[in-house]
């Protein structure tokens, strides 16, 4: 993981010249383990199998520049949306992981229960906002710091150490300084199981997640952060999906479960990051943790929770650009933006977005307004969706 984290994230910074950080996708990693492996009865060997063919397929379509055209067909009204529902979507895996909101059988979700869990987290996204509102520099940073020296007395009173497997947010644990890596999952894919017509779905399964994926983290972070060339597209979106490609490709041959590029990237770009040598030094930064991956179970994850809420606010930001007076674009905007984080799933908020915004052009005589790649990924939307279902 580390090693593809920080090849993937040093090639986003060299030859994309992004500074957007890619690594292996949670969700992805969540549908290769328990759906593929687990639930479908498939050998992870096969499975990495398939993770790479994705790769393959996902740096074709790159570099014929198919993934740069549907990028570019996509409606600045759902670019708005689609970045403004990546930050409500960060800003509620934040809450989440303070135990600030819960699931509730009652009510879906609600508020957590006021202990001293989450008043630390309260506390550390005040000291996190004052200090972002201050312009400080490496506020971010410094506040994960602050709420993690808070977090280390109130996890050890009040947080419960048999629990510390299931996440609880405050308990500061010391594992130990080194530890060795371990590479015995290289090269072990099996490439020639995974291209077996049973497995076909499973690749083009990870292939339109991960599409679906990349393409709206790279235009929810150029829009939230501005990195937009002279015609108001992303920038050098063309390298980037290659290096994407590639990465996921890289992910098979290491053992890992497909990469993609972070939302969390917004986290540089609002401290300064505008070119690639913000993705350099971050995927610089990974090589250390092959040796001393211990040392981040010193970071409680309510200390980075205050960090989220407000990365999500940042790219919260492009919301008032959609034309909100005109029920046309507002209403597939809407379903956009809330169906990310509703869903929790920027491919389901995406997708939806694209086909709401068709049928609607169509059905009130706006077919001018739909630009013809639109259906191909519209035909791509559906696919993922009868794929998932």
């Amino acid at each position: 993981t580390v090693l593809v984290s920080a090849f993937s994230s040093i090639a986003m910074g060299l030859y994309a010249k992004n500074p957007i950080v890619l690594a292996p996708g949670m969700g992805l990693n969540a549908f290769f383990t328990y759906t593929v492996v687990l639930g479908m009865g498939i050998r992870w060997e096969t499975a990495l199998g398939a993770v790479f063919w994705s790769g393959i397929i996902f740096l074709l379509l790159s570099l014929l520049n198919v993934r740069t055209a549907i990028a570019n067909a996509i409606p600045k009204q759902l670019r708005y949306a689609i970045a403004s529902g990546i930050g409500l979507f960060i800003a509620m895996i934040g809450f989440m992981n303070a135990k600030f909101i819960v699931a509730r059988s009652s009510t879906i979700i609600g508020l957590g229960q006021l202990n001293w869990v989450t008043l630390t987290f309260v506390i550390g996204l005040a000291i996190t906002a004052i200090l972002v509102v201050r312009h400080v520099r490496g506020a971010l940073i410094l506040g994960i710091v602050m709420t993690t020296v808070l977090a280390i007395p109130i996890g050890r009173l009040w947080g419960n150490a048999s629990e510390i497997n299931s996440g609880v947010p405050t308990l500061v644990t010391w594992k130990g300084l080194v530890a060795m890596p371990d590479f015995s999952l290289f090269f072990k894919l099996d490439l020639v199981g995974a291209l077996e017509l049973a497995l076909w779905p499973v690749i083009f399964a990870l292939l339109f997640t991960d599409m679906f994926d990349s393409l709206a983290t790279f235009i929810g972070v150029a829009e939230a952060g501005d990195l937009l060339d002279e015609d108001g597209e992303p920038r050098n979106i063309k390298q980037s999906l290659i290096v994407d490609g590639l990465s996921t490709t890289l992910s098979g041959l290491f053992g890992t479960s497909s990469s993609t590029s972070y939302i969390e990237s917004a986290a540089g770009i609002e401290q300064g990051g505008r070119t690639g040598l913000t993705a350099v030094v971050a995927g610089l930064l990974f090589l250390p943790f092959m040796f001393f991956s211990p040392l981040l179970s010193v970071v409680p994850s309510i200390a980075t929770a205050p960090a989220l809420v407000l990365v999500g606010v940042f790219m919260m930001k492009p919301v008032q650009k959609i034309n909100w007076d005109r029920l046309d674009d507002a209403i597939p905007a809407a379903l956009a933006l809330l169906l990310i984080p509703l869903a929790y799933s920027i491919t389901q908020g995406i997708v939806w977005g694209f086909l709401s915004w068709t049928v609607i052009k169509l059905m009130t005589g706006k077919i001018k307004e739909i630009n013809p790649v639109l259906l191909i990924i519209d035909l791509f939307a559906i696919m993922a969706l009868a794929l998932q279902g």
